[in-house]
């Protein structure tokens, strides 16, 4: 009778975003796990099956390698949604109070029907909503463009760390190897 090798996994499963896919393919098979099958989620994602060997010879120091990076990662994605959150924030309020004028000044110049001075302080108002309006977006681009400017040193950090991390589990796992 032959003798077969056997190998006991560990088995893990983790959902990313559709988009950081590869980076999480990447980040996991720098610790040793090997994707085994990905399926979509409903709301723009993917679920990663992954598997490793149970009994790779640093794994302790693999896991804490692996979670430190993915705390690194982590902090990347919540550098990158921060460069539009305020400016999101900004933008919403700033738009509420820009049609609230326009609205205003169309019940001005509604409101008060044989008033030449109410029409006309009516459609000046509206004409201020519309540019307020219009604005807008040019403020948004604009806010976002200086927060990004303000994170992208600190993200290029953090990638740069994630970098040295994954190399370091690449370094464990091909001693494993040798």
């Amino acid at each position: 009778m032959q003798e077969k090798d056997f190998v006991s996994y560990e088995y893990k499963t983790v959902n990313v975003k559709a988009k950081e896919q590869a980076k999480a393919s990447d980040l996991y098979e720098a610790f040793g796990w090997e994707i085994t099958s990905m399926s979509p989620t409903l709301i723009d994602g993917v679920t990663l099956s992954l598997k490793r060997d149970r009994k790779l010879k640093h794994k302790q120091e693999l896991t804490k390698l692996e979670r430190q990076a993915e705390n690194i990662s982590q902090t990347i994605v919540g550098l990158e949604r921060s460069k539009t959150a305020g400016a999101s924030v900004f933008a919403y309020i700033f738009g509420c109070i820009a049609a609230l004028v326009f609205g205003g000044g169309m019940c001005l110049a509604m409101l008060y029907e044989n008033s030449i001075p109410a029409f006309i302080g009516g459609i000046v108002l509206g004409i201020a909503g519309i540019v307020l309006c219009g604005i807008n977006y040019y403020i948004y681009k604009k806010l976002v463009a200086k927060k990004t400017k303000q994170v992208l040193p600190v993200i290029d950090d953090n990638e740069e760390k994630l970098a040295g991390v994954l190399e370091k589990g690449n370094e464990l796992l091909r001693t494993d190897f040798i």
